[in-house]
């Protein structure tokens, strides 16, 4: 019998946030995400050679951006410094770069956190990551009924 290989592509999710950007990523076949980092923001330049370094770790060949839209659906000021991020990655990256609704996924993460007992410090290391996580999953799952 003919041994085939799959074709195994990893997603890259990111939750671009005031002060930090979490960072979670897909197993090969884009079942599960895991959150594998936090990028402290200091400017554009030194935010992309942290992207570019999960990018090429991963070999990720999507990355999905968390898209903050307000409650009623509107675009407000967060969401369109997202999505001029997005333009900023795609061209700089050259790999497809994905929006995605993340409502509510802060608040997600923070209950979670909260159900486990984490302490307040452990917490906000971990916020950022884990709603990367919910983002990355959500979006996975979406592709999967379609």
């Amino acid at each position: 019998m003919e041994r085939r290989d799959f074709l195994t592509v990893r997603i890259l999710c990111f939750d671009y946030g005031e002060k930090y950007i979490g960072v979670a990523v897909s197993d090969p076949l884009c079942i599960t995400a895991q959150g594998v980092g936090v990028i402290k923001r200091q400017n554009l330049k030194k935010d992309l050679s942290q992207i570019r370094r999960y990018v090429e770790e991963y070999d990720a060949k999507e990355i999905v951006l968390g898209f903050p839209r307000n409650m009623n659906g509107t675009v407000g000021s967060k969401a369109r410094e997202v999505l001029s991020f997005q333009k900023f990655l795609a061209d700089k990256l050259n790999i497809p770069v994905q929006l995605w609704d993340e409502r509510l996924t802060t608040a997600a993460a923070r209950r979670t956190l909260l159900e486990a007992d984490v302490s307040r410090k452990g917490r906000k290391k971990a916020i950022d990551k884990l709603a990367a996580v919910f983002i990355l999953d959500s979006y996975m799952r979406s592709r999967k009924t379609q």
